[in-house]
């Protein structure tokens, strides 16, 4: 499960913010995860809450904003939005398809104390 790493990951980098900008609670952390990111976000809030435990973190809501996939059609020249990878192009149905966004993950915000 690398969800377990990358929630260790994600806590590294509100340590290092809880440093650099003062604060001693964490109540809320927003991540953006992309549709083609392979993360499954029920298994991000499960391991974030694990290994937030002792931690700043502690007890911080984990809230998920899932961006959808994103992919230049190179037969029809338009971008569109796609569920994954190596699917047809939803508006021309070919398979010239160059993935343009979808696949970050990244901590968007934090709300602190």
């Amino acid at each position: 499960m690398h969800e377990m790493a990358l929630c260790e990951g994600i806590i590294g980098i509100v340590e290092e913010e809880a440093r650099k900008r003062s604060f001693t609670k964490v109540n809320v952390v927003c991540l953006e995860i992309g549709a083609l990111s392979h993360v499954a976000p029920e298994a991000m809030k499960f391991c974030f809450e694990a290994v937030a435990a002792r931690t700043i973190a502690r007890g911080a809501r984990l809230e998920i904003v899932e961006t959808p996939g994103m992919a230049w059609c190179m037969a029809c020249s338009e971008s569109v939005e796609i569920k994954q990878r190596y699917e047809p192009c939803p508006s021309c149905g070919g398979y010239q398809l160059q993935v343009t966004g979808g696949e970050e993950m990244r901590v968007r915000e934090l709300e602190v104390d």
